[in-house]
């Protein structure tokens, strides 16, 4: 292990490896473990032409406890997220209620005159030119904001970063926005829609929007961040954790297979067409340390590139407590999902060992 979990339990329970669907596993879980920064917990799943070649998980769900992460522990997804946030904006523009020209300021009262600029097209490419909230936040706030919040910082803007679809800037903002605008067309609030519309049809029973006080994350696992010494702490949640369209789905190893078995296959949510558009290069990403070296395009909530000369739709996660990773291989009917409820000092979720997962688990590399 990279990093030894002090919680009292035993090296065998710290071990505790997924139950398979195939009773052999081609590479040992040590080492992936191997390959992985310092964590609490982690589950990784690898899928290869519709079956799953691995699945194993190490740890527990919180500090001090003895709950070990398991193939149905959910974890929160931060901006892996932005994919369901997405989908669930697309299944109204399959339905007609929405279209993605549709202007911004369509949905919303006293909205600034540059918001008339601003498509659904474009918060969803991250090219909308909105500010970042984060930046927004008065100093000193302690308690979380809501999607609210944020629509009223937003509504107190007079510009935008850069002329709408003129640029490329990931873009948390656009993401709450997108989820308002949900909210607004079902007349249903955001977190019911994406379950009733599109986690349940799905199958994806184990996972929710959270909202704390309203839901609850099913065998949830629990944030940690390192401590200077390398000692662990409980890091669950910030000032920004509570918006839901930028970062709130909770999902599982189980349910994650699901959906990326569902997802643009024709057996989804989604027309043909709608799922072939978000899973298309729509803008050329620019470089943004925090999500992606500038390589990729972005589509609808994923970014495409290929890797080893084969298409792969990805997005990370990472906030406080948690790193994470998504990786289809569309054309191979291949999957590899990386969830740690950590987020180790200095850590973020890295291609250099994302990819370095991924090579071994599907490409044979050591």
């Amino acid at each position: 292990m990279k990093q030894p979990i002090t919680c009292g339990l035993t090296a065998l329970l710290l071990a505790l490896p997924c139950l398979p669907m195939n009773a052999a596993a081609p590479v040992p879980p040590e080492s992936i473990e191997a390959l992985l920064p310092p964590h609490v917990g982690a589950a990784v799943l690898a899928v290869d032409n519709g079956e799953v070649v691995f699945e194993h998980c190490w740890g527990v769900r919180r500090l001090g406890s003895e709950e070990p992460v398991t193939p149905t522990t959910t974890f929160r997804m931060a901006s892996v997220s932005k994919q369901f946030t997405a989908t669930a904006v697309l299944t109204l523009v399959d339905r007609g209620a929405l279209a993605l020209d549709d202007p911004l300021a369509k949905f919303f009262a006293d909205a600034p005159a540059y918001w008339n600029e601003i498509t659904l097209h474009h918060l969803l490419t991250h090219t909308s030119g909105l500010p970042g909230y984060e930046g927004l936040v008065p100093q000193g706030t302690t308690l979380q904001i809501s999607d609210y919040n944020v629509l009223a910082m937003l509504l107190e803007t007079d510009e935008p970063k850069f002329s709408p679809g003129s640029e490329w800037e990931y873009s948390n903002s656009a993401y709450v926005m997108l989820a308002l605008v949900v909210e607004q067309v079902a007349k249903t609030p955001y977190h019911e829609y994406l379950r009733a519309e599109v986690l349940q049809p799905l199958g994806m029973t184990g996972s929710i929007n959270f909202l704390r006080g309203v839901n609850a994350p099913p065998e949830r696992a629990f944030g940690h961040a390192m401590k200077r010494g390398g000692v662990w702490e409980v890091a669950d949640q910030s000032v920004t954790s509570a918006t839901r369209g930028d970062g709130s789905v909770y999902s599982s190893l189980r349910d994650l297979r699901l959906w990326s078995e569902t997802l643009g296959n024709g057996k989804g949510v989604l027309s043909d067409t709608t799922a072939a558009a978000m899973a298309s290069p729509q803008f050329k990403t620019t470089r943004d340390t925090a999500t992606n070296d500038g390589t990729s395009h972005y589509g609808y909530g994923l970014f495409i590139d290929a890797h080893r000369g084969q298409r792969r739709l990805w997005h990370s996660g990472s906030t406080r407590g948690f790193s994470l990773m998504l990786h289809r291989f569309p054309e191979r009917k291949a999957t590899v999902v990386i969830l740690l409820n950590a987020s180790p000092r200095g850590e973020e979720m890295k291609a250099e060992y994302t990819d370095a997962v991924v090579d071994r688990l599907l490409f044979g590399e050591e």
